[in-house]
């Protein structure tokens, strides 16, 4: 017997399909760009000036990876400062301001970041905007790959060093370049383990000055992986090994394991190829304020072995839709 249905119910069941087959035409067209910008991620040329050197990407991957946008389920503030080498003459110190909530019943996110990176004489400030978009490839894993793209100002200040020709051109007036910036992002989680790869800023960047080409920056390349162990209701144990790849310096590996207690309280240790070492804390207050500190101490085998380094973050987040939610920030 042929069972007919009512206007309505075959309104319904059209619009169910239109909404279905929307949908996956969606998730196929973004695994097709996830796809493209993997084997770009391959492809692509390396040569050497360095990203700014993190170490609290181990509580906030957002500021490496774009994939992490909105992957907190909530609204998200952090500020970042980060002193390498204090005390010594023209040594790194790093700025970094990002926001980042999740949109559209967590199934996207959107960021905002702002970094200021000063060594020496050159310092660069850059705007970036990102977006992530997720698959949930079972219950519990999440597949989130992401794009971000801004600007990026690269500023060198000869008045501030001291050559031993004081006419030599390559040291005469300042230099101010603008270029655009792209970067790509994946990163496949559940409640206990996260993997990462990206590479945040995609696009090698030149100076011509005085009849010389210089290269302003060469990308980056991270992976990072990260697994949680549950040993008790309010005790829990993680790892997380990041290694950094750009051509011409050495392959850069951080390892790193800490406890959390109550998911309000972590501390751990780090070690960065073996020749720098520290201690990180983090705490989070009223479910709302975060605060983390990260203290390195380099050995007599690394570069600036007489100075420690000081980084510290805070954070804000909150609830801003009613599908958010503020648990989970400190698995990953």
């Amino acid at each position: 017997m042929i069972n007919i249905k009512s206007p309505y119910e075959v309104k319904s069941l059209s619009h169910h399909y239109v909404i279905s087959k929307r949908k996956t035409n969606s998730e196929f067209w973004l695994m097709k760009v996830f796809l493209i910008g993997l084997s770009v991620f391959f492809w692509l040329p390396v040569s050497a000036q360095q990203d700014p050197l993190y170490a609290q990407y181990i509580t906030n991957p957002f500021v490496i990876n774009p994939a992490y946008a909105g992957l907190t389920n909530n609204l998200n503030f952090s500020l970042n400062y980060r002193n390498q080498w204090a005390g010594f003459e023209g040594s790194p110190k790093t700025i970094n301001f990002n926001g980042h909530i999740s949109l559209r019943n967590n199934q996207m996110g959107a960021g905002l970041m702002v970094v200021s990176d000063q060594i020496g004489n050159s310092k660069i400030t850059e705007v970036f905007g990102s977006y992530s978009y997720r698959i949930n490839l079972t219950d519990d894993k999440i597949l989130s790959f992401g794009l971000q793209a801004g600007m990026a100002n690269y500023q060198i200040d000869n008045s501030k060093v001291n050559p031993f020709h004081k006419d030599d051109d390559l040291f005469l007036g300042n230099i101010s370049e603008t270029k655009p910036s792209f970067g790509f992002g994946a990163i496949l989680k559940n409640d206990k383990f996260m993997v990462g790869l990206s590479v945040p800023r995609m696009l090698r960047s030149t100076l011509e000055s005085q009849g010389q080409q210089a290269t302003l920056y060469t990308q980056h390349y991270y992976l990072m992986g990260s697994y949680l162990f549950f040993i008790s209701e309010h005790i829990r144990f993680k790892q997380a090994t990041m290694i950094k790849m750009v051509s011409g310096a050495p392959l850069s590996m951080d390892l790193n394991a800490s406890l959390i207690l109550h998911e309000n309280y972590q501390a751990g240790l780090l070690t960065r190829n073996f020749n720098t070492y520290g201690l990180f804390m983090q705490a989070l207050f009223k479910d709302t304020f975060r605060i983390g500190y990260v203290f390195e101490v380099p050995t007599s085998s690394a570069i600036g072995a007489n100075f420690s380094t000081h980084e510290i973050c805070i954070g804000y987040r909150i609830s801003a839709f009613t599908f958010h939610s503020k648990s989970g920030v400190f698995n990953f």
